[in-house]
């Protein structure tokens, strides 16, 4: 999200990286990148202060853990002056992607903490129902390491932390080094609202230091980024017998039926494209409009685009590109595009006399031979393709290696749920979109190349813990039928058993069920 370059190193031969703001190419801060030394440090450290807070109870835990959104409240504007000083990002996009939506997280895991994480019997069914019971313990898994991305640095930080250490664990937070000092804020908010030292530490650095921290010997990865990364993460904790979640790319198609509110539509698609610069895994990438109301709905749009502002400053709608690496990328799709083709109706360049800003573009006879159909863009761009139908629609919004969201815009509800059950994607919104991470209710997670595993959703915490089932005798008998020695009645018995509960009338019913 900024401009990352390094510096020399100090005199004990540490790395330093600079960190610049995108918008105003102004420092704003460095940073020494941990090696595999601090690494070891900050996970022993985690190690210990886990076994501590383990042992306090789930409603203390979520009363400390609460007390963070009175931080975050006090502190919002200090921590979106940080956000917007490594990103760029518009001052609403700071408070609609990352300080109200942290405040929601925490808040709505703190309620569901106790339900969630308490001991909980649980009813055996068939024939061991009359002789024991089941204790369900959710049990923390220990460290967790959690390694977050540069465009939504502080929620996407703030979120999978508050989990974890609720279900009773400690994390070790490696931030993006694009945007280190935002995914920082969420580990002091979080000890300032008194949850112990060690239990939630931060690790600052590049690639090389989260290599370190998912070989480290913790117990869990949460990793969000790249699916490049994601590969190599999954096959090192492969290696390791650990479990990891992969929140990766997305390439969202949005299907625009011939019964769509279209001004919507159509502003559904701008907004959806342009926001936080279009740096949104699940923002919309690819648009399918039905050729009998493309004309319409391409008027809306170019009206919408033509008006957006884009700059620095809180009186824009569009602000800088986060990370100058991600500039080429847009840039490359665009001239792809053009020679392959499309019309660039408005915008298709980039403004660097300031800053790092690419003008909000509108690009519409788009097909798939073109990588920015195929590829992620992550830039503030509208692609618009014509199609003969929703079946159409359907199946190229299915051609693609991503499948993290998407969206169906239609008046026929009925028609767009049908519509989102062929969608091979993880999450579907209806008339709208970009939003299924921010219902902390709804599992999230993406299919293809868009990850491995689910997050949030109820039973989300559930995840950060291992699932660990106890069972008691019901009463108290010195021997088992069926231990040793066995005997004809033992095996007549059991048969017996067998005719009685399988064989019966009383199956049919499902009294055993």
């Amino acid at each position: 999200m900024a401009i990352v370059e390094p510096l020399p190193p100090t005199s004990e031969g540490r790395r330093r990286l600079g960190i610049r703001s995108p918008a105003t190419r102004e420092s704003v801060g460095e940073i020494l990148v941990a090696g595999q030394a601090d690494v070891e440090a900050v996970i022993a450290k985690a190690r210990d202060a886990q076994r501590e807070w383990a042992r306090v109870p789930v409603a203390e835990r979520s009363h400390i853990v609460r007390g963070a959104i009175d931080v975050l409240v006090e502190k919002r504007e200090e921590v979106a002056k940080t956000i917007i000083g490594e990103t760029g990002k518009t001052k609403l996009e700071c408070l609609i992607m990352e300080v109200l939506p942290s405040c929601d997280y925490i808040n709505f895991w703190c309620g569901r903490a106790v339900k969630e994480l308490s001991d909980e019997k649980r009813k055996l069914h068939g024939y061991l129902r009359p002789y024991k019971k089941l204790l369900m313990h959710y049990r923390p898994l220990g460290v967790v390491g959690i390694i977050t991305p540069w465009n939504g640095p502080f929620s996407l930080a703030m979120n999978p932390t508050v989990q974890a250490i609720l279900a009773g664990n400690a994390v070790v937070l490696k931030p993006s080094e694009v945007a280190p000092y935002s995914g920082d804020w969420a580990v002091q908010l979080l000890l300032e609202a008194g949850v112990p030292e060690g239990v939630v530490q931060t690790l600052h650095g590049d690639g090389e230091t989260g290599a370190a921290l998912v070989r480290g010997g913790v117990q869990k990865i949460a990793f969000t980024g790249s699916v490049r990364t994601g590969k190599k993460i999954a096959a090192a904790c492969a290696e390791q017998l650990i479990p990891y979640t992969l929140e990766l790319g997305g390439k969202d198609a949005m299907i625009v039926c011939e019964d769509a509110d279209l001004e919507r539509a159509a502003g559904g698609a701008v907004f959806n494209s342009m926001i936080n610069s279009g740096h949104v895994c699940m923002g919309v990438e690819r648009v399918y409009v039905v050729e009998t109301v493309a004309d319409e709905f391409e008027e809306h749009v170019r009206k919408i685009v033509s008006e957006l502002r884009y700059g620095s400053g809180d009186d824009v709608d569009v602000g800088s590109v986060f990370w100058d690496r991600q500039l080429p990328i847009i840039e490359r799709h665009i001239e792809d595009a053009k020679a392959k083709g499309a019309e660039i109706v408005i915008g298709g360049e980039s403004d660097t006399r300031d800053g790092l800003f690419y003008k909000p573009t509108f690009v519409r006879n788009v097909n798939h031979s073109m990588e920015l159909m195929q590829e992620e863009t992550f830039g503030p761009i509208v692609s618009v393709m014509r199609v003969a139908d929703e079946e159409e629609a359907i199946r190229l919004a299915n051609d693609s290696q991503y499948g993290l969201s998407g969206s169906v815009w239609t008046s026929n509800i009925h028609k767009g749920i049908e519509i989102a059950k062929r969608l091979e994607t993880g999450s579907v919104v209806i008339n709208d979109a970009s939003m299924a991470y921010g219902a902390p209710e709804a599992p999230f997670g993406g299919m293809k190349d868009s990850g491995v595993g689910q997050v949030n959703g109820l039973g989300g915490l559930r995840g950060y813990t291992h699932q660990q089932p106890i069972f008691i005798n019901r009463w108290a008998v010195k021997k088992e039928r069926v231990w040793y020695p066995h005997t004809a009645k033992t095996i007549e018995e059991i048969d017996g058993m067998i005719r009685f509960i399988y064989g019966s009338a009383l199956k049919k019913l499902g009294f055993f069920s």
